[in-house]
């Protein structure tokens, strides 16, 4: 079940950042318009975040797996699509209900693993997704230059997108034969757990019996995802249209109105969307907060990587992806080695990642320095880059467990969404923020100057990131000893 589950993950986030260095073969092929462009990737990141708590939600009512295999099949087909575009607007098109697809299976993936996992094992699950995560980032451009020397212009590009499609079959049916049955059951058929008759999931369930369909919260499910949509939107294509800026307000205003709407669906006895309670749990509050910090940041990384090697130092797409090899292979092991030891070790091991990603920063603008003046070759940022690798691997699957930690099952999955739509915001708003300050100071200076300023800005995020580890590590101490002196 988890090789399936991380197979599919990884074709999922990979389909993000594999397309980086297949944008000017499309641009060609297709003779895009520069907003043509802009919307492949644009437009796969706003229906993926868009749809992502209301499926979480779903599935937690329905049944994870089914809604996981459903994904798959949304995700592949328009895999296909997008791999025979004939024109830019069919390839659009395609990525938007790709997003789709990636945004129902995605929260299912997390919600199983909460389900099926305990304890030590949850750890090491989480380890495996968090290597999935880390080295979805780091191969997919080093897969997409290969691809495209491989193809060619007109070729190269599709096989991106079509290189999902075997394992999107592969993934079906496998899917079909191991995950437990049934796969779907009608919103509050699921069973009770054989806990006490008070425990807080079995009020939950009991709830949702009630209700229903109902349970599926539509007006929330609504009003949340046109809040992403609006907040979002401005910083997918506000270079192309500035007076999106204006949807802030109305993000904001959305927003209002769906805790409103939460809270009344809870007063009245009914089960929300969101159990906004989690929220007051601080191991829930800080988590996301510094996965969203950390996305923000340390996502813009390979963006700036790609484009300082590409366009300051005119390295070609394959040499480019090859950069950030080391890093996903140490990704992968740091993750792993986190997974098995968070138990243990719990938010010291975030706080230890995000300063090897502090380090891995450091040394990376101390090679790019370097190098503008003669004294180094590129080529040492694959090991000043290896620090950011261990950092991914590091922070993201461990934070992953110990956000989640507490969180009734109940609302695993509506939960697990929540984390990866502050992981989406991030990554939209940080590649937004981070590339307009680097293209602003391109316009005075160099891009060795340029890139050092986006990752000053990078190093700055981060910081604030491991201000909040710190708090949540403060946090839990003091419950722990409240605990402790409760007991005795």
């Amino acid at each position: 079940m988890l090789a399936v589950l991380l197979t599919t993950i990884f074709m999922s986030l990979i389909g993000v950042s594999i397309v980086n260095v297949a944008l000017p073969s499309i641009h060609i092929a297709l003779d895009a318009s520069q907003s043509d462009v802009q919307w492949v990737l644009s437009g796969y990141a706003l229906t993926f975040g868009v749809v992502l708590v209301a499926a979480g939600r779903a599935g937690d009512l329905m049944g994870r797996g089914g809604l996981f295999v459903v994904g798959v099949v949304i995700f592949t087909l328009a895999s296909i699509a997008a791999g025979l575009a004939p024109d830019a607007d069919w390839l659009n098109g395609a990525r938007f209900v790709q997003g789709v697809g990636s945004g129902l299976l995605n929260p299912q993936g997390l919600g199983m693993i909460q389900q099926y996992f305990r304890g030590e094992e949850r750890g090491r699950a989480f380890g495996y997704f968090g290597t999935v995560v880390g080295f979805s980032v780091a191969v997919g451009p080093a897969l997409g230059g290969l691809l495209i020397e491989l193809g060619g212009l007109h070729l190269g590009w599709r096989l991106t997108f079509l290189v999902n499609v075997p394992f999107g079959i592969a993934v079906i049916i496998l899917a079909l034969k191991w995950f437990p049955r049934p796969l779907f059951s009608r919103p509050g058929s699921l069973p009770l757990r054989a806990t006490a008759a008070d425990d807080p999931s079995n009020r939950a369930a009991i709830r949702n019996r009630k209700d229903g369909w109902r349970s599926l919260d539509p007006v929330g499910s609504l009003l949340l995802g046109l809040a992403v949509l609006a907040f979002l939107y401005p910083f997918v294509e506000s270079r192309t249209a500035p007076i999106t800026w204006a949807l802030l307000p109305l993000a904001g205003i959305l927003t209002w109105l769906w805790v409103l709407w939460e809270r009344h669906t809870a007063r009245q006895g009914h089960s929300p969307m969101v159990n906004l309670d989690i929220f007051s749990t601080a191991s829930f509050s800080n988590g996301v907060t510094i996965m969203a910090l950390y996305f923000l940041g340390t996502t813009s990384i390979w963006v700036l990587v790609a484009l300082y090697v590409q366009e300051g130092l005119g390295l070609s797409a394959l040499e480019s992806g090859m950069f950030g090899i080391p890093a996903a292979l140490l990704s992968s092991w740091a993750a792993d080695w986190a997974g098995r030891r968070v138990m243990k070790y719990g938010r010291r091991i975030v706080i230890g990642g995000l300063l090897l990603a502090l380090l891995g920063l450091l040394l990376s603008m101390l090679v790019i320095v370097l190098q503008a003046y003669g004294y180094a070759s590129p080529w040492w940022l694959l090991l000043s880059l290896s620090f950011i690798g261990l950092a991914q691997g590091s922070v993201i699957s461990p934070n992953q467990a110990l956000t989640l930690m507490d969180v009734p099952l109940d609302y695993a999955g509506s939960s697990g969404a929540i984390m990866q739509t502050g992981q989406r915001i991030g990554t939209s708003v940080g590649i937004a923020m981070i590339t307009a300050a680097v293209f602003f100071t391109l316009d005075r200076f160099s891009w060795p100057v340029a890139t050092v300023v986006g990752f000053c800005v990078i190093t700055a995020v981060v910081l604030i990131a491991l201000a909040f580890a710190y708090k949540d590590l403060r946090d839990r101490r003091r419950s722990g000893k409240a605990i402790y002196q409760a007991t005795a």
